[in-house]
C-alpha cells in the first residue's frame, strides 16, 4: 500500500496523535514541570523538541512547522517509543529533537527508534527491492520518495545503506559562497552501503569541500543536479578505484552519490590521473 500507511501503524501501535498545534515551548515547559519533582521518568532534549510521546496518555505531539515528510519521520519514531515493549515503560515522557534522528545517534534509545521508523516508512525491503531494478542514479530514490511518503534525505540514505553496490552519498550542507567564483561546503554526514565500507573501511572524508577538490568540482552551483563524472579513491589495502560521483541540491542540502566502477592497475591510475 502506498503511501506507507503511517495512521494505520499508528493505530496497531496504540498510540494517538494530537492534531492541534500544540506542540509549543510553554506545553514542554509544562509537562516538564509536571514531571520534576517525579524522578528519571522523562527523557529529555538537548535542543528544540520536534516531537514528543506521552506515554501516561499514549499520545503523540508533533512540531507542525516542520515539513509534511518531516513530520512522517517523526510520527513514526515517536510510535516507535511507544510500540516497542522494551522502551514503553522507561519514560513517562519521551522528547526528541533534531539530533535524535540522526542515524549515527548514540543512544540506543533512540537508534531504535530510527531503525522502526526506516524499516516501516520503506516498508522493510520492498523500497530497497524496487530500487535495485531501476537504473542507478541519485535520482531513482529522489523520484521514489513521493510514492512512499518519504523525504529526499530519507531516501536517499536509505537507497545506499541497503543497495549491493559498493556505494556512498556524502550528505553536505548548502554550499556557502566566498569571494569569487567559489564556495565551501560543510559535510553533514556520509553514509555507505556495506560493500562499500567493506572495500574502502570507514573513509575519512574532509569535513569542507571547494571546487578545486574532486568532489567539491561536482557540487552543482546555480542547478540542480551535475551529471556522473569520473574520480578516485583508495581503498583500505592502498589500491586505487575508478568511481563515479553526481550530485543533487534540493536547497536543504547536497546530495553526492558515489559508487565504485573498477580496481585500476597502477599504469591506468596513471593515465586516469593525467
Amino acid at each position: 500500500m502506498f503511501p506507507t500507511p503511517v495512521s494505520e501503524i499508528m493505530a496497531v501501535a496504540k498510540v494517538e496523535e494530537v492534531q492541534e498545534d500544540v506542540l509549543s515551548p510553554g506545553l514542554v515547559a509544562k509537562i516538564r514541570a509536571e514531571l520534576g519533582k517525579t524522578g528519571d521518568v522523562l527523557k529529555r532534549a538537548l535542543g528544540k523538541v520536534i516531537g514528543l510521546f506521552d506515554a501516561r496518555a499514549s499520545l503523540v505531539f508533533i512540531d507542525r512547522s516542520l515539513l509534511t515528510v518531516k513530520q512522517t519521520f517523526v510520527r513514526l519514531h515517536e510510535a516507535a517509543h511507544g510500540f516497542l515493549s522494551w522502551q514503553r515503560p522507561m519514560y513517562q515522557v519521551v522528547e526528541d529533537c533534531e539530533d535524535a534522528l540522526e542515524p549515527g545517534v548514540a543512544d540506543a534509545f533512540d537508534r531504535e527508534a530510527n531503525v522502526f521508523a526506516a524499516e516501516v516508512l520503506f516498508q522493510l525491503d520492498a523500497f530497497a527491492t524496487e530500487a535495485a531494478d531501476r537504473k542507478f542514479s541519485v535520482f531513482t530514490p529522489v523520484n521514489m520518495a513521493k510514492s512512499y511518503g518519504a523525504s529526499v534525505y530519507a531516501s536517499i540514505r536509505q537507497y545506499v545503506a541497503k543497495h549491493h553496490k559498493s556505494c556512498a552519498v556524502l550528505v553536505l550542507n548548502p554550499p556557502v559562497l566566498v569571494e569569487g567564483d567559489g564556495f565551501t561546503a560543510e559535510l553533514r554526514r556520509p553514509v555507505q552501503s556495506e560493500s562499500f565500507t567493506e572495500m574502502f573501511g570507514a573513509m575519512a572524508w574532509p569535513e569542507t569541500f571547494t571546487p578545486d577538490d574532486q568532489i567539491g568540482a561536482i557540487v552543482p552551483i546555480g542547478r540542480k543536479a551535475s551529471k556522473p563524472r569520473p574520480i578516485v579513491l583508495t581503498d583500505r589495502n592502498g589500491i586505487e578505484h575508478e568511481c563515479l560521483a553526481e550530485a543533487f541540491n534540493n536547497k536543504w542540502n547536497v546530495f553526492v552519490l558515489i559508487h565504485e566502477v573498477k580496481a585500476l592497475t597502477s599504469t591506468s591510475a596513471v593515465v586516469f590521473k593525467g
